[in-house]
């Protein structure tokens, strides 16, 4: 079922965009708290190490949220790192950075993989912090090096939206 969304998302890509995002490292502290995960009915496949959690999912895990339809955590056999695939009209994750700033992100589908600190939206993918956005087909981010890259499929356009600075921030 995966390998079918990846080679999806592989399809030619119109427009790529490449930047870093100023104060966009999330907060550290989160990755070493206990995850929360609350929904009205959870499902396991223990042979192949996916549970799934179903309507009205919420993962808290420190300042970071996640809130959506479906969400999946895949864990690997051979160690203790998870991937969660959460799905949702749309899905949301929410993290307090290091300067207190939320950065909030929203998709058909987030996949997190906090082992490779990345996050992946897809499917009328949004990105906001401070005012700013960027919207397209596909966002990745990775927490630790701070870098983004929005994608766009054919006949479709990246789109960033910038906040100016207000005359007193610019004086400080």
């Amino acid at each position: 079922m995966y390998k079918q969304f990846i080679k999806k998302i592989a399809s030619p890509i119109i427009i790529a965009f490449l930047v870093a995002v100023p104060n966009a490292m999330a907060a550290k502290i989160d990755i070493d708290q206990e995850i929360i995960i609350k929904a009205n009915r959870q499902e396991g496949d223990l042979k192949n190490k996916i549970a799934s959690y179903l309507d009205d999912v919420s993962i808290t895990q420190g300042s970071l949220t996640i809130l959506a339809d479906v969400v999946q955590v895949l864990s690997q056999a051979d160690n203790d790192n998870k991937v969660y695939i959460a799905k949702g009209n749309p899905a949301k994750f929410q993290q307090l950075l290091e300067d207190g700033s939320p950065i909030n992100l929203q998709a058909n589908e987030i996949r997190y993989e906090p082992a490779l600190h990345t996050i992946t939206i897809s499917g009328k993918a949004l990105l906001s912090q401070a005012g700013s956005e960027v919207s397209g087909s596909k966002i990745t981010y990775n927490t630790q090096t701070e870098k983004l890259a929005a994608e766009s499929n054919q006949n479709e356009a990246v789109v960033t939206i910038l906040k100016p600075r207000k005359k007193n921030e610019k004086q400080k």
